[in-house]
């Protein structure tokens, strides 16, 4: 079949089909190609015909389109190859924050200068930053990584030209708060941020902040609190796991938001993210009970008395296997800090969290293959088994249990249950406990399934797990403390006899009572410490 026509063969649609007639592939059915050459034909006698008369060229796809360049041809194999022209696509990634255009940042540098003059030889030591940060329309709290930033701790003041031409610099080179405050932190030529950066933020925050004033009679705490405050930042922001937070994850978090709220609420309890004392105050109570020995270090048979040995043997032993903990100590020295503890603590008593979810995952997956087989799962449910079987009580076996978790989780692939299928079943609390905590294990089988159901649908804006065993156990440390301070004084009967006191009052008297608590407890280890 011979085809005179040479731009017939650069047709997209037959050049396919041409290249089939040739080899004689009997597939290609003969109608429909004359159909299609039909149609091409008449497409060209068409085309032809407009040009006599002078008007434009209508391309044979629809009337309405509009006309574009055509394309260069490339030859691969033989074969022409309609080439895109390059296209101008306009810069989408702004990694330190999209730009304002309409921002005056000389306005804003005049400002501070102005808040400069107001101070003594126009310098300002730590506690003035606070000015300047409101200032440069930042928190209050930014005022100690400000400070840092433009040189304040080798003088022990900040003077206005050197913090106008560190400012100056910030603003035309970061365009948004996270990518600023990472600036500020981080160390020079880092674009992340280590646990050590906080250091000094939160130091400045235990030193002004209203709410911790009690701390100033206390401060061997000071570095028991930060270490807290610094392990829950990363617990929560930290998504990678990787030790470093990134501009995205501190982006997609709400650190700034809370560190924001710091300035405009006294009580720093009330701010139960990352800050609240009488979250740390639980905290370091669990761990001192645990660590017997006042070294800031528990091992596994420390551990193990956690909760009256709630959870299993088997999964400390994972703990400590290195699946989530970071250094050699835990692995070479088989101990653990009390900067570990936190996040074992908050991933016992919050399972639904992100982090706790993944936490336990990494845990039970044994061969780290990203997938929890019905051999690991059975590897932990034999402990829960003979610790039933020691209590009297018939344990489940294990098909019927697999089959009620398979219909629990859901999981995508059968047989295999993936870190995703546990996050999207919204019930990994009871996954869990199944299989290495005993005592919340019998409490899931004691409990109504519709409540079960109901919470899981209850998408209110609730306090978190963490939230309420934090409270009911700082209650509870706070009952005991005072109930022992008042068998010290004698004065317990008159104590059941006194008339209520003011929520205010408790307050008050519960910050002494946990100071008094803690320094008792610090005495003893400071004189560890010295040893």
């Amino acid at each position: 079949m011979m085809i005179k026509e040479t731009s017939l063969r650069r047709d997209p649609d037959l050049r396919g089909e041409l290249a089939f007639l040739a080899k004689g592939c009997d597939f290609v059915l003969p109608s429909r190609f004359k159909k299609r050459l039909k149609i091409f034909q008449q497409t060209q006698i068409q085309n032809k015909q407009e040009k006599k008369l002078g008007t434009p060229l209508v391309p044979a796809s629809g009337v309405g389109s509009s006309p574009r360049p055509l394309s260069p041809l490339l030859r691969v194999n033989n074969v022409a190859i309609n080439v895109p022209l390059s296209i101008n696509i306009p810069q989408f990634y702004f990694p330190k924050g999209l730009p304002d255009t309409c921002a005056n940042h000389e306005q804003t540098l005049n400002r501070i200068e102005l808040a400069f003059m107001e101070l003594e030889d126009q310098k300002a030591d730590i506690y003035e930053m606070g000015k300047i940060a409101k200032a440069c329309s930042c928190p209050f709290y930014w005022k100690a990584p400000m400070f840092s930033a433009a040189g304040g701790e080798r003088t022990g003041f900040v003077s206005v030209h050197s913090f106008i031409a560190m400012w100056r610099k910030l603003l035309y080179n970061f365009h948004d708060d996270a990518s600023k405050f990472v600036n500020l932190l981080a160390k020079p030529n880092c674009s992340c941020l280590e646990q050590e950066d906080f250091i000094p933020l939160l130091q400045d925050v235990v030193d002004t902040h209203p709410g911790l004033t009690f701390l100033k009679d206390a401060p061997e705490f000071h570095s028991r609190y930060i270490t807290t405050v610094i392990q829950r930042i990363f617990y929560t922001v930290n998504r990678s796991w990787t030790g470093k937070i990134t501009l995205t994850e501190l982006r997609k978090s709400n650190f700034l938001q809370t560190l924001a709220l710091l300035e405009e609420e006294e009580d720093i309890n009330q701010i139960t993210d990352y800050f609240s004392y009488e979250h740390f105050y639980v905290i370091y109570c669990k761990f001192w009970e645990l660590d017997s020995d006042h070294d800031l270090y528990i091992n596994q048979t420390d551990l193990s008395r956690y909760n009256d040995q709630a959870s299993s043997n088997r999964i400390i032993e994972r703990i400590f296997s290195g699946a989530v903990t970071r250094g050699n100590v835990v692995q070479k020295e088989g101990r653990m800090s009390y900067a570990d503890f936190v996040w074992f603590l908050i991933s016992e008593e919050d399972k639904r969290n992100l982090t706790s979810i993944e936490y336990w995952f990494r845990c039970m997956d044994l061969d780290g293959d990203g997938v929890l087989s019905m051999y690991e799962l059975e590897y932990f449910y034999e402990e829960q088994c003979e610790r039933m079987e020691a209590m009297g009580i018939e344990p489940l076996p294990f098909h019927d249990l697999l089959c009620q978790m398979l219909d629990l989780v859901k999981p995508e692939l059968d047989g295999k249950i993936t870190l995703k299928d546990l996050k999207r079943c919204r019930m990994a609390h009871i996954f869990y406990d199944t299989f290495f905590n005993l005592e919340k294990y019998l409490d899931h089988e004691q409990r109504d399934p519709f409540a079960v159901q109901k919470d899981v649908e209850n998408d209110g804006p609730e306090p978190s797990d963490w939230d309420r065993y934090a409270a009911e156990e700082y209650e509870i440390l706070v009952a005991e403390e005072s109930a022992s301070e008042q068998l010290q004084e004698g004065s317990f009967e008159e104590y059941e006899a006194d008339e209520p006191v003011p929520p205010s009052e408790l307050g008050n008297k519960g910050d002494k009572i946990v100071i008094s608590g803690l320094s008792e407890k610090c005495g003893k280890l400071h004189s560890v410490d010295e040893e």
